[in-house]
């Protein structure tokens, strides 16, 4: 099922003069893959940049990738968070991307007595989804390493697969940055974090129907835009996004501590290079293509596999320059 909160932007009078074909436009319907969280404050900061320049948009809140990806084929939602190449592959609907959200910067979390991924040969692993990313990762591992993970469990959310982990009911998973963090904080003397190698692919990334893109290209680009303004800010200063947080949006209604916390989360993502402040690009896309080719979700040699038939770089080139 899922959770609905509708948001409506009210934009200032000059914006709305400077872009009044966009505002009069029915709201941009977005299709977010999970509950407001850490992890998208910075996209809601975006949004709140969004709607000072104009734009007016709703969202709703599913409860995984697939459900998100259904509501844009189905032309219920205009936007969707995910990386849906399957789903574009073979889909007649023309699915296009238009800006990488975030990179698959995931980490491998197994008991103690764990320390490198060839260890995990043969061993059962807990996972988000079939056929989602940790899943794609757990199938890339496999081929990198020459390993064969036993069977797969599958637990939606890294929150819920750390209390699984430090319930003793799994003994490996693959955890997002916030939830790697938060085990290793609570209990490090009984996990590793083990070596992971470099990933430039998509783990999340804003994707909509080619024809809708075209015909709404107002709305996309005052999106786009103010998305790359908040990702590069966020390189050069990653506090801006506890500063930016609209205290009574859905991001300003999460607890305490998780507000305490996003200084140091979005500082640690930085670092790790979780976000690209051009947005992906031609680089994602030719990275998306090895990496879920690979995964086992894009059939082709992926050198023969057109970036063009998977994102629509038009909004995002005009947003660089």
């Amino acid at each position: 099922m899922k959770h609905f909160v509708k948001q409506l932007a009210l934009a200032a009078p000059l914006a709305m003069a400077l872009t009044f074909s966009a505002a009069q436009a029915e709201p941009l319907k977005i299709a977010l893959a999970e509950t407001p969280s850490d992890e998208l404050a910075a996209f809601f900061v975006a949004l709140d940049r969004a709607k000072a320049n104009g734009l007016d948009y709703e969202w709703t809140a599913f409860s995984d990738e697939e459900l998100a990806i259904q509501a844009i084929l189905s032309g219920q939602m205009d936007i969707g968070f995910g990386t849906p190449y399957s789903a574009m592959q073979r889909s007649k609907a023309p699915i296009r991307i238009i800006f990488q959200l975030s990179k698959l910067k995931f980490f491998p979390v197994a008991v103690e007595e764990y320390t490198d991924l060839k260890q995990l040969d043969g061993h059962p692993i807990m996972l988000h989804s079939r056929g989602g990313g940790t899943d794609s990762i757990a199938n890339v591992i496999e081929d990198r390493m020459g390993i064969s993970f036993g069977e797969r469990s599958y637990v939606p959310g890294s929150s819920n697969r750390v209390v699984a982990m430090l319930a003793g009911q799994a003994e490996a998973t693959i955890l997002d940055l916030s939830n790697k963090n938060k085990i290793i904080a609570e209990a490090d003397d009984r996990f590793n974090v083990l070596p992971m190698f470099d990933v430039d692919a998509s783990d999340e990334a804003l994707f909509a129907n080619l024809d809708w893109i075209k015909e709404n290209s107002e709305q996309v680009d005052i999106l786009v835009e103010a998305l790359l303004s908040v990702w590069q800010d966020m390189a050069e200063d990653p506090t801006i996004i506890s500063r930016e947080t609209n205290p009574d949006g859905p991001i300003g209604q999460l607890p305490a501590e998780i507000l305490g916390e996003l200084d140091g989360f979005y500082t640690e993502a930085v670092a790790g290079g979780l976000y690209d402040p051009n947005g992906g690009g031609r680089v994602a896309a030719k990275a998306d293509i090895e990496w879920y080719s690979a995964a086992g979700q894009l059939d082709g040699d992926p050198s023969e596999l057109d970036i063009e038939d998977f994102w629509y770089l038009v909004p995002l080139d005009a947003a660089l320059k």
